[in-house]
């Protein structure tokens, strides 16, 4: 069971990914945990992702597929995998695409956690962190009992830069151009799945399992 998470930022497809690998025993594979890996092991891959990193480019697309295979190959991804934040763009999709076929393996399912743009914006944009002993809360969801006051500890809560409004705005704005043609790509393909994103994230994930064990 190969699958690819796509959804907008914040449409909570990383907590959906991580809930499938624990109730299938499959591994939960991040291009970034991978280049860490690879960075902190100084594999040759890592040397390369090292260098592209230091000045401050962006990884190419084949090497960062080439670090992905490397990392399906390995024994635990025998029954599958779920990949969570790649691929991003057409190209970098046509590039895994190519690559697994030409090792005859294929992705099984693309599911797709979908969104609305106003929803995300309020979710994100309503996120609150306290600095000293990272407790999260949401002004709407989940509120702290005194108003902009840790429960925990008593400290200051705080707005990280990633959940202002204009940020998330932005983020999203760059998802609808880059990413979300990969929707289209794998329903060409014939492997896309859509569930509700807006639902509780049980029945999002109950909506998902019902959709892999058709």
């Amino acid at each position: 069971m190969k699958i690819v998470m796509l959804g907008a930022p914040g449409a909570g497809k990383g907590t959906q990914a991580q809930m499938i690998c624990e109730k299938y025993g499959i591994p939960h594979v991040s291009t970034g945990d991978i280049f860490r890996e690879n960075i902190r092991n100084n594999t040759e891959l890592g040397q390369q992702v090292k260098s592209y990193l230091n000045e401050g480019k962006l990884v190419p697309d084949e090497l960062t597929v080439r670090i992905l295979l490397d990392r399906v190959a390995k024994e635990d991804c025998a029954n599958g995998y779920v990949l969570d934040g790649f691929p991003r763009t057409i190209p970098q999709a046509e590039v895994l695409t190519q690559k697994l076929e030409e090792m005859n393996d294929k992705i099984d399912f693309a599911i797709d956690v979908e969104v609305p743009d106003e929803n995300i914006i309020r979710r994100m944009s309503g996120r609150r962190s306290c600095p000293k002993c990272g407790a999260t809360y949401h002004v709407t969801y989940i509120p702290p009992k005194q108003d902009g006051i840790c429960d925990e500890c008593g400290s200051a809560l705080v707005q990280r830069d990633d959940d202002k409004e204009e940020t998330v705005k932005e983020r999203l704005n760059v998802y609808h151009k880059q990413t979300q043609p990969l929707i289209e790509y794998y329903g060409n393909a014939g492997v896309l799945k859509t569930v509700d994103g807006t639902k509780d994230m049980k029945e999002v994930f109950e909506d998902i399992t019902a959709l892999l064990e058709e």
